[in-house]
């Protein structure tokens, strides 16, 4: 995994649909001005809430606000997400767009001009898309990074093996090769082989941890709290979470959380960035996004993590 400093990433997918505008951009400002840096968004969010049955909405307030703040471009890096945005309205997984060579480009083409800017700091591939041919992919992903319009590029909800064979294409085809995952994780685990109920979402593996060692990969990790179910008794957490491992981490995570003074979200995030695993924290409130950013000032020791670790 990378050597750099875990970071923050603020989760911006509510932007634009259950997140307005001005919630929105207290938010951002909120977020530069605790030194946040990376803004994670996709080309389809989010068209299961937008009423117009189409993503869009979350990069186009990011693109307002960059716009409504002069010197704020420099502040932030841009990761976004080509695969599923829907090319007909409300008609989704049926005409969601693939990884093909010009799918992908026109992708990025309309992500630029709903952010306003001329590069995307983090390109991610969604997810998977087998009905391409992966050389073919990886291709479309390596002339954007030649062409200057994507300065990284990554691949979210892939399975390990998928990522390696296109990185072997990649220098072959002597272009920039993905160095980035993006996947589900957090402190708490489903029971074993649970299928998840989010369509789409897949979940970090030891495999995926082990490659990204292996490889000097950045590892991001969405839902990492879990949609607030640390947190909020009206937010139990989903079914499959129903196990005594679940029991005993939360015992653990009191414990610490109450022994370093900081909340529960903060001890999981922490525990995240303590492995190198840089979360992706939604907002809808100001205040969360705040806390969420405090837990850079929480220190978990071998201790700590030793504790956790046996729990699971």
């Amino acid at each position: 995994m990378t050597t750099t400093d875990p970071h923050i990433v603020l989760g911006t997918m509510d932007f634009g649909t259950r997140v307005d505008r001005d919630r929105a951009f207290a938010i951002l400002d909120a977020f530069v001005a605790a030194g946040g840096v990376w803004l994670d968004t996709a080309n389809c969010y989010s068209f299961w809430t937008d009423p117009g049955g189409v993503g869009g909405a979350s990069e186009r307030v990011i693109g307002a606000w960059l716009r409504a703040r002069p010197g704020a471009r420099d502040a932030v890096r841009i990761a976004t997400k080509v695969r599923h945005n829907p090319l007909v309205p409300h008609s989704w997984p049926q005409s969601a767009e693939g990884l093909s060579a010009d799918a992908v480009h026109a992708g990025v083409e309309e992500s630029l001009g709903r952010l306003a800017v001329d590069r995307i700091d983090l390109l991610w591939a969604h997810a998977e898309d087998r009905t391409v041919p992966l050389e073919e992919t990886v291709g479309a992903f390596g002339e954007l990074v030649a062409r200057g319009t994507v300065v990284r590029i990554g691949a979210a909800n892939h399975a390990a093996w998928r990522v390696e064979r296109a990185r072997a294409l990649a220098r072959q085809q002597g272009v920039q090769p993905w160095t980035a995952l993006q996947l589900r994780h957090s402190l708490v685990q489903p029971r074993p082989l649970a299928p998840v109920a989010e369509a789409g979402h897949r979940l970090l593996t030891p495999e995926d941890l082990d490659l990204a060692r292996s490889e000097g990969l950045a590892l991001w990790a969405y839902s990492s709290l879990l949609w607030g179910s640390y947190v909020r008794p009206d937010k139990p957490l989903p079914p499959i979470y129903d196990h005594p491992g679940t029991t005993r981490v939360l015992t653990v995570l009191d414990d610490i959380a109450g022994e370093l003074a900081a909340t529960r979200n903060q001890v999981v995030l922490a525990w995240l960035m303590r492995q190198g695993i840089d979360p992706i924290v939604g907002a809808s409130r100001v205040e969360q996004i705040e806390e969420a950013l405090a837990a850079r000032r929480v220190r978990l020791g071998d201790e700590h993590m030793a504790r956790f670790a046996e729990a699971r």
